[in-house]
């Protein structure tokens, strides 16, 4: 059976940080699963975003967070498997990562990251998710992460700590390669724009599922995981219609909320009277 997952995004702006703290606490206390927040380090007017998860983990006891999605070309792989087991291990297991080859490009190098040519930027975002993948499975015994790569030659470190539990990849993209990897290799798969594009999500899918079984894996293991825009929460009924369309014929199973706003209505409507009745249409 599908495990259906709702959520909300918060926009981490350092001007509303009281009011994202109070949207939080709403999701939390209105029995949602998840929670989103985007990667954009260029952004002046944001908050870090693996620094502000970790200070909303600490106020949270349920909810799980995920960078949505970590912008690869401004964080070194090995750095970011060491935040999120670091993160995993501070919130008990409360931590997945979400995670993409880039965007934004002259922001990007305005702010000194590497930039990808794009024939580079898939090869790049797989590298680094096999070191990441190889960090992150550390085990008790001793051992270290290796490799010879173009990219990301990490030739030899020791990984640790070892997470709380075993951390989930969520690769956020579009492109059809892009899809072929989150096939082989992803544990989850946040398409790029939303859904802006939301007609498109059975074919796409699949890509991704066919990729899964030519890789000897079960397509329904990996999480298919939507950011819902411009959801009208005063239309309780078109919200709810729209979920399930996303679920039964999208093949969604995690939906996160973007509000319109930093207030805490639209959370707490969204977890009190959309979230039900779409988990009671799904089943």
């Amino acid at each position: 059976m599908t495990e259906y997952r709702f959520g909300i995004s918060v926009t981490p702006n350092a001007e509303h940080y009281q009011q994202i703290v109070a949207q939080v606490l709403a999701a939390e206390n209105g029995g949602l699963d998840l929670v989103g927040i985007q990667d954009h380090p260029y952004q002046r007017r944001f908050l870090d975003t693996y620094a502000l998860m970790a200070d909303l983990l600490a106020r949270t006891e349920r909810l799980r967070f995920f960078p949505d999605v970590t912008s690869l070309p401004m964080r070194p792989p090995a750095m970011i498997a060491k935040a999120a087991a670091s993160l995993d291990v501070m919130s008990g297991g409360r931590f997945e990562l979400g995670i993409g080859a880039g965007a934004f490009w002259d922001a990007v190098h305005g702010m000194g990251g590497v930039v990808r040519e794009r024939a580079e930027r898939l090869p790049a975002l797989e590298e680094a998710i096999d070191i990441i993948r190889g960090a992150l499975d550390v085990g008790p015994e001793r051992r270290v992460v290796r490799g010879e790569g173009r990219f990301y030659p990490a030739h030899m470190y020791p990984p640790g700590p070892p997470p709380a539990h075993r951390i989930e990849i969520w690769i956020g993209a579009m492109a059809p390669g892009a899809l072929r990897l989150v096939g082989r290799k992803a544990d989850g798969w946040v398409p790029g724009g939303g859904i802006s594009r939301a007609a498109d999500f059975p074919q796409l899918n699949a890509r991704i599922d066919e990729a899964a079984k030519n890789a000897g894996r079960d397509p329904g293991q990996i999480r298919r995981i939507a950011n819902v825009g411009g959801l009208d929460i005063g239309d309780a009924a078109a919200a709810t219609a729209l979920l399930t369309r996303l679920g039964v014929d999208g093949g969604i199973d995690s939906f996160v909320f973007w509000p319109g706003d930093a207030g805490t209505a639209e959370v707490e409507r969204f977890a009190g009277d959309i979230v039900p009745a779409v988990r009671q249409r799904l089943g």
